[in-house]
């Protein structure tokens, strides 16, 4: 085995939630392997700061400020892919939300529409506006970001576990159908990380405390805990996975 099978050179990897985090974290890491990072992400100075940073270490970045769960916006990711790099070979679905914790039936309407709206129709919406692309350039890897939630729901959290159960579902759905256009999909499910889309579990002196009993690895996890993995999975040392479903959650789910 070479190190080569690592390498991310001559590739073009579209990130969404790309500014902090695990996405950031991602962004970083790909771009340091040779991948061309499209940094996708709501804020636009949060993008520019992004854009910046992995410039100023040496790679080379782009970025784009979309909400991913409105309208139209596939279509202008792939677009804006293409006119700055050309087409894209990478996808990694990580942009995520969850605005309610709390009994699963005060997640309706709105509240509903917004998580699955972000977590599961973006997701598909983007990965089937990248597949002409990355058929064109022989083929490609989607990486869908998960959660622990999707495979064992814990209190709180009860749309937002459902919304990272059907994308797993989804990723083995791509993975099936889009194999034959040498399309690779998997999906990662991280568990507690410390980042601020997680903050209001691990600053929970009793939550974290009841998280570290559980786990086999007793700390927080962070971002570059996931990043590696991700890494691995989109470049050619995984080529013969897909539809794989990998834990990085210090062993929580064991």
């Amino acid at each position: 085995m070479s190190t080569t099978q690592f390498s991310l050179d001559g590739k073009v990897a579209v990130i969404t939630g790309a500014t902090r985090g695990i996405g950031q974290s991602m962004a970083r890491l790909f771009a340091a392997q040779g991948a061309q990072i499209v940094v996708v992400s709501r804020k636009q100075e949060s993008v520019d700061a992004t854009v910046a940073l992995i410039t100023a270490e040496g790679g080379r970045a782009a970025g784009l400020s979309s909400h991913v769960g409105r309208a139209g916006e596939a279509a202008r990711i792939v677009a804006f892919a293409t006119e700055q790099f050309g087409g894209v070979d990478i996808l990694v679905n990580n942009a995520a939300a969850n605005p309610a914790y709390g009994p699963v039936e005060q997640s309706t309407g709105d509240v509903f529409d917004k998580i699955m709206g972000v977590n599961l129709k973006a997701p598909f919406e983007i990965a089937s506006a990248c597949l002409p692309s990355m058929i064109a350039r022989g083929g490609g890897a989607v990486l869908n970001i998960s959660s622990i939630g999707g495979v064992s729901p814990e209190p709180g959290l009860g749309i937002y576990s459902v919304s990272k159960a059907a994308i797993i579902s989804l990723t083995k759905v791509m993975a099936k159908e889009w194999g034959k256009h040498h399309v690779r999909a998997n999906a990662i499910c991280p568990g507690l990380i410390k980042t601020d889309f997680a903050s209001a579990l691990w600053s929970d002196p009793k939550l974290l405390a009841y998280t570290l009993r559980k786990q086999a690895v007793n700390r927080l996890g962070e971002p570059d805990d996931i990043s590696g993995l991700a890494l691995f999975l989109c470049s050619d040392a995984a080529s013969f996975c897909t539809g794989g479903v990998y834990m990085a959650d210090g062993g929580y789910t064991i």
